[in-house]
Order: structure tokens, then sequence, then C-alpha cells
């Protein structure tokens, strides 16, 4: 060894030896870059100093090489703001807005990623739902979106504008131009005679940075969503797999979106062939749409939104979710009911809070740079739900939120949900690290019990403080046995149609917790107890109310939380609105928690299968009940069934 590299060699040693004897500070790295702050919604900016006052179906792209340190979303065909809507002429509707960031919180419009849309597409149709990944194996990024309406040629039904389809563009750059292929990805699919389609929606491809394969999610309410292999090329994006079955029974195709009706149509199960290469289903028809799948710790989590997407300031589009080892399912919720089930599963992650906002859902689910995950989804202003010169067209801004971890379970902001004030922005730019830390919400616990409200229906007769709106058919209820079985009524309470008989007695003043534990003999599966329920009611009036209930609709059980105002807020638009909780079960327990806030009245949903296990849905504001309010059980909907009250529990809420 020389004498030069000696020497080397000993001043190196000297300056580790040095290095180990300094105090630790003399040897930390600068504290990570941390970002600013936001608050919902999110308002990209638009040239001329207006803003994107709605993104509806919103996804979220970290651009890859040399667009990384930019951020990308994408929203659904629809104006961006009241300036879109304005004046005489028609309305103006952007295929695809496209906005770009630096830092997820201040946002550009860009420009539309649709134009033009395929040649296979109608005339009159529109690009829906877009999502966006790219791959590495040919550096390009892929936009899979929903065309509403497919050429006669292409779906073999002249005049038809329910024949949907999925298309697929590619770019080189996340802004475009996009090129359109000149097939569909997944093609209209027949669920009967004339023009009746299954709905082909929203599609999702699994990652965000690929390689040459993934799996694609699509579907809606009519018909349930399928998961399917794809492969990608240079040019475009190929589905994969065995044709396949599944099973569908109730065929008949509803003339408007499902979402957005009291009594949607829906398939049920049954056999059937759907073509070339059909997928598997992974939740069950009439229940989801709007999926987002990621995989994290082994396990793929199945996001998907319930309910009705558009209905203004009574719109309880909600998120929910299951997780399976493989991303074909079965995907169960956190009680262990399947998605595909008729008594469906799907654990909350997302629902209205008692702020300003409601309408919470089609979630897109990613990570930041420092691995925190965030959620990207529209909701609705419940103050100014509509475009303003557009009564009933609901107006649907991107609001952003963390996504916490909660035993392994996905929760916006560790249950508290939406957020309405300022909030740690995310970790936009490789090392950053958001200052956000969670902080679950408060549990809501029972105070005193009030056994003058409560009752276990021991004996042969009911008590004198309850009265009959409505009283049914003499022997067809009776208390015996320790329970009250009201038989269900062929009425119903549901805005004009105020026909079923409720049963009540007074409310408390305070704010209180009421809980019925029920069983409703309807089948627990199969086609078609349509709209049979029963369960419990705080009630104003007849048109005045909530409702936590057990139903059947088609092939569905599900545990409806619904609410209604005693008058419309524009001539034609409904006054009910309705969200979902948990799954019900042969017995199923129901509560409600009532909190007041100032002037506002909360109410909250809960559900169980064991009387022990919670599942806590959301909440809806009603301070129009009035001043007699009363708690009612009903049973209602249809005839042939029987609910069996165990009890009724009546609680002051602690403080």
């Amino acid at each position: 060894m020389s004498r030069t590299v000696n020497q080397a060699v000993l001043l190196l040693i000297a300056v580790v030896t040095s290095s180990a004897l300094l105090p630790a500070y003399a040897v930390e790295r600068p504290a990570p870059e941390m970002p600013g702050a936001y608050r919902n919604p999110l308002a990209p900016t638009v040239v001329g100093d207006t803003t994107v006052d709605s993104c509806a179906d919103p996804t979220v792209l970290r651009g890859r090489g040399r667009f990384a340190r930019t951020w990308y979303m994408y929203c659904t065909t629809d104006p961006l703001n009241d300036q879109d809507t304005a004046g005489d002429v028609p309305v103006t509707f952007r295929p695809v807005p496209t906005m770009r960031s630096a830092d997820l919180v201040h946002w550009t419009y860009v420009g539309d990623a649709l134009p033009q849309l395929p040649s296979w597409a109608a005339d009159a149709a529109a690009a829906w739902a877009p999502d966006v990944v790219y791959s590495r194996t040919f550096d390009r990024y892929y936009l899979s979106f929903v065309v509403t309406d497919t050429s006669d040629a292409l779906s073999g039904e002249a005049g038809c504008t329910t024949d949907s389809a999925i298309g697929v563009a590619t770019s080189t750059t996340p802004t475009g131009p996009w090129t359109v292929s000149e097939t569909p990805l997944v093609a209209p699919r027949r669920a009967g005679p004339d023009c009746d389609f299954y709905w082909t929606f929203d599609p999702d491809v699994v990652g965000d940075s690929i390689q040459q394969r993934s799996v694609l999610y699509y579907g809606s309410y009519y018909g349930g969503v399928f998961a399917q292999r794809v492969r990608l090329s240079a040019t475009g994006m190929g589905l994969r797999g065995r044709a396949t079955k599944v099973a569908r029974g109730q065929t008949t195709e509803p003339d408007r979106d499902p979402a957005a009706l009291r009594r949607p149509t829906q398939l049920a199960l049954s056999g059937t062939d759907l073509g070339p290469a059909p997928a598997q289903q992974v939740a069950i028809g009439n229940r989801y749409e709007a999926t987002n799948v990621v995989r994290r710790g082994g396990w793929y989590y199945l996001f998907a939104s319930a309910s009705n997407c558009c209905n203004g300031p009574l719109t309880g589009y909600s998120v929910f979710a299951g997780r399976a080892r493989t991303p074909f399912g079965p995907f169960r919720d956190r009680e262990g009911s399947s998605l595909v089930a008729a008594r469906v599963g799907g654990t909350p992650v997302l629902s209205m809070n008692g702020n300003r906002w409601v309408g919470t859902g089609h979630t897109s689910v990613f990570r930041d740079r420092s691995g925190k995950w965030w959620t990207v989804y529209h909701a609705v202003d419940r103050r100014r739900p509509d475009f303003a010169t557009e009564p009933g067209f609901t107006k649907r801004p991107a609001l952003l939120d963390p996504l916490d971890w909660v035993d392994g379970w996905p929760s916006v902001r560790s249950g508290r949900w939406a957020s309405d004030s300022r909030m740690p922005a995310p970790a936009a730019r490789y090392g950053q690290r958001t200052p956000y830390r969670a902080s679950t919400v408060l549990p809501q616990r029972r105070g005193r019990l009030l056994p003058q409200l409560s009752d276990r229906f021991s004996g042969s007769a009911l008590a004198d403080r309850w009265s009959w709106v409505r009283e049914p058919a003499a022997g067809t209820y009776a208390v015996r046995g320790g329970r009250l079985r009201i038989a269900t009524q062929a009425g119903d309470l549901f805005e004009d149609e105020n026909t079923a008989p409720v049963l009540t007695e007074p409310a408390p003043l305070r704010d209180y917790v009421v809980q019925v534990k029920v069983r409703l003999d309807v089948p627990p599966f199969g086609c078609c107890q349509n709209f049979v329920q029963a369960g419990l009611v705080v009630y104003g009036s007849d048109d005045a109310f909530l409702k936590l209930v057990h139903a059947s609709i088609w092939e569905v059980r599900q545990t409806e939380f619904a609410k209604e105002l005693p008058s419309r807020r524009a001539p034609g638009l409904g006054r009910y609105g309705n969200t979902v909780v948990g799954a019900p079960s042969d017995v199923t327990w129901l509560r409600v928690v009532r909190r007041s806030s100032g002037a506002r009245q909360l109410f909250t949903a809960y559900t169980s299968q064991d009387g022990r296990r919670w599942v806590r849905g959301g909440t809806w504001v009603h301070s129009r009940l009035g001043t007699d309010v009363r708690i009612g059980l009903v049973s209602m909907g249809g005839a042939g069934y029987t609910a069996a009250f165990d009890h009724v529990r009546v609680w002051l809420l602690r403080q």
C-alpha cells in the first residue's frame, strides 16, 4: 500500500471516529418540509377568475417521469360552475374536465380530456366517471371512461339510449391529447329483449403505476359490480378471462336512475350468459356503484358508493368497504357480511356527519409522497345544493380528506368523515411530511334509562302511552309472549303516499337514544318482496320524519335510514332522501341518537346483528319535525309478513 493511500485511510478513520464522538444533534438531517393547509371544497381556478364548483366522480393521479412533481384530477362531464348554466343558451357540459396541482390543494383547470367522443358513441352521449392509470412498461397513461349511449350499430338496438359501454384512451402525457380506441373496452351488455342493457358504468383499474396487467372493475345498481382482468398494450387495453355466468332475476330496466328513486328496479340473481368475456360479480345489484380498489397489507379493499348521488340537500350517497385476499373477492365487511349476499354487507367509510356536507361519495383513494392515505370525493353542500339557474341539478364539488386505518379498516378522518374546517395538507412532494394526526370520533353514550318510555311488551296489550296513526285492522297486531307482532301492512309512508299505520309514543324533550329489536320474517334472499320493511321512526308528522328500517328491495335486504321534509325546495323535486347502514340479520337491532347542536337537531343511525357490535351510519340534520315529536314503529310496504318487536328502549344521551 502506498504512503498516499495509507494517509487517506488514516484520515478516513479519523473522520469516522470523530463523527461518532460528536453530539447526536450535530449529525441530524434537517427536519422535513411541512406542507400547508387546506379547507374543503377544493376549488380549481379557471381563466377569468372563476372556479370549478362541480367536479363529480373525481379521480386523482400523480404524474410519472417528467411529470412526477405534479398531481392530476379528472372529473365526470358536467358544467364547471354557474356560468356554464347561466342565461338562455343550453347548459355547457365539459367533457372530462382535467386539473393539475403541485400541492394537492391549489388546483388549476387545464382543459377537457375528451372533446371528441369515440366513433362508436351516439351523438347525444356523455363521458362519465374517468379513471386514469400509468403503465411503466409503455410509459403511457390510460384513461378509461363511461360512454352513456352507444351507436345503434354497436348495441344492435335502434334508438336505444341506455346501452352504455366503457372506452379507453391513451396518451404520453397526463393531460393529453388522448387517442381513443376505435372499439370499446367493455361493450354494451344485454340484460333482456329490446332496449334492456346492464348499466356498464364507473371503470376502475387497480393501481396507479402498473406494468402490463391489472384488474378492471365496472358496473352499477342495474346488474351489480364486476371484476375482470385486463392487459395493456401500447395502443390501449383489452379484456382477459374465460366466459362465465352470473346470476340475475328481475329484468325490467328502470326508466330513471334507480339511485334517484325511492323504489329502484334492479336485477336479482339467477343465471344468464353475459356474452363474450364477461366478469366475476363482486357486489350484488341494487346496492353499489363507483368502486375503487386498492391493495394494502395483503388485502384488497373495495370502496363502493351506495344510495342516491344527486338529490340536492337530501342526498344520502355514502361510501362503504369490503376486503378480500384476492381482487375477485369474496369481499366481506368488518362484521363478516358479504357484498354479494342478499343481506348485503359494507363497512361505512364516509357518510354525512351533521355539518354542511351530504352526498359524500364516489371516492378516489391514493397515498401522498410520505405514504399517508387520502381520498378525494364529491359531496353536496346542503345549503347551496344546486346550480343557481337549474333547480334540481345537483352541484357536486370535490373534497379532500385523510383516510385512516382503524383495526385494519378504512375510515375517513377516523370516523369524523367530511371536514369543513382548516385541515393539514397532504405531503405532495418528496421529502414532505403531513402534520395530520388521526383523532378518533367520540362515541355517543347512553345515559339514564327512561322506563316510562321503554317497553318489553311483557303484557297482553299495549300500554296506554302508545297510540296509532291509522290503526290497522283488528287481528293484524298483538302483544303476546314478550313481543309486539305487527303484520306488514300494504300501505307506505313516503311523500304523498301516507297510508301506513304508525304506532307512536312521546319522545323525550332532551337529547336521547332510542333502540328497537325487530325480527322481520321476509325471506333472507330472493326476489321480490318489494318494499316490505319494519323498524323505527322519529315522527313529527306524515310529512316530517326520520326512519330506520330493515327493508327488502328486489334481491337486496338492507337497513335504510331516511329523512322526509314537510315541503319541497322547488316544484317537482322530492321531499325524501335516504342512505343505508349495516347489514340486517334474522333479528336486527336499530338505534337512533338525537343530539342538539344549537337550533339544529342531529340524528345518527346505528345497526347491529347481535346487539353488541354496532355499525355507525350517517347523521341527518332535521329541524322541521315540529313540537309534537314522537317515537314510532312501522311494519309496512306490502302484506304477507310479520314484524316481531322484542323491545323499545329509550335512554337520555350522556352529555
